[in-house]
């Protein structure tokens, strides 16, 4: 399995599970559209409208690594690295637990900023 293939399935699962609990939310508070301002809601939507941000410019920059061939051992530790600060920011998100939201958005910034720098040494 390749690292690209491991973060595809890791962070495809977790997004999956973000948009089940807007659903979940949706069917038990019978909101069909908007947060129905709805804290919860609101924070749900946000918790998997933030993992589809960030895991869209990862991937792309797991991608690029994968299909240039670069970063070599680097792939699996930017891949795992940036799939557990997801999980942080997304448990802070949904949980009384801001320190996890700080910390996995900070952490998030750095491995994706440490992907773009390899991808940049490539070209060099």
């Amino acid at each position: 399995m390749t690292w690209f293939t491991l973060f595809v399935v890791l962070n495809g699962l977790l997004v999956t599970l973000l948009a089940m609990n807007v659903s979940r939310l949706r069917m038990t508070l019978k909101i069909a559209n908007g947060d129905g301002d709805n804290r919860a809601m609101r924070r749900a939507i946000r918790a998997h409208a933030n993992g589809v941000e960030h895991t869209l410019l990862f991937g792309l920059i797991a991608a690029a690594a994968a299909l240039e061939q670069v970063a070599g051992g680097l792939q699996g530790g930017l891949v795992i690295g940036f799939t557990v600060s997801r999980v942080m920011h997304a448990y802070g998100m949904l949980a009384p637990v801001f320190r996890f939201r700080q910390v996995g958005a900070g952490v998030c910034y750095l491995f994706e900023l440490a992907g773009i720098l390899v991808l940049a040494a490539a070209l060099l």
